[in-house]
């Protein structure tokens, strides 16, 4: 994180450790909780790396991701917003414009509930916001060893790692309670107000 300032991708109170609005009812996560997800997903991030970025938002995490990883690795940002795909990337251009010119960083737009199956499998993927349950979609792109993070809930939310331990299993853990944007549709998001998660 410290080689990625977020200046580049914060509109307003970059080093504040909250949630910033980022417009079109999408925030950028606090700092701790960019932290935390990095921190659960570096045992899984090699340098050759698939990851998945659900709801990439401003591209931060895009970004810290793509850091992580070597010149042979893939990071895919997904939102569903075209204006956020364009703030991402937008963004990701004043940071580091060769991840995107090298195809290290890709950033799509798409339902990201549904994952991105042209890149899969991943070997992480981190959701940046609450799930109402388990997608199972994403599940199915998470390579064998791989691992993901997502919070979980409507009301009340876990912060959860899943690992793909075989094809056909995951083992689950519960590492804490959280408050997320709620992961929906396109025109559920933009009826959102993000005031009320910040």
């Amino acid at each position: 994180m410290l080689s990625v300032d977020r200046a580049d991708f914060a509109p307003s109170n970059p080093y504040s450790d909250s949630p910033i609005g980022i417009g079109h009812g999408a925030t950028i996560s606090a700092p701790h909780m960019h932290a935390t997800a990095l921190h659960y997903l570096e045992d899984v991030i090699k340098n050759d790396s698939h990851i998945l970025d659900v709801g990439s938002g401003s591209g931060y995490l895009t970004m810290c991701f793509a850091k992580m990883i070597g010149p042979n690795g893939k990071v895919v940002g997904i939102e569903h917003i075209p204006e956020l795909v364009e703030l991402s990337i937008k963004n990701i251009k004043k940071s580091d414009a060769s991840l995107l010119e090298n195809g290290v960083i890709k950033i799509v737009e798409g339902d990201g509930r549904e994952g991105y199956p042209k890149e899969a499998p991943y070997d992480a993927i981190h959701v940046g916001a609450a799930a109402p349950e388990l997608p199972s979609q994403l599940i199915d792109q998470l390579a064998v060893g791989g691992r993901m993070v997502i919070p979980v809930g409507t009301n009340y939310q876990e912060f959860l790692q899943i690992d793909k331990t075989a094809p056909d299993k995951v083992e689950k853990k519960t590492l804490m309670g959280v408050m997320y944007v709620p992961l929906t549709s396109r025109d559920q998001q933009t009826g959102i107000r993000t005031r009320d998660f910040l």
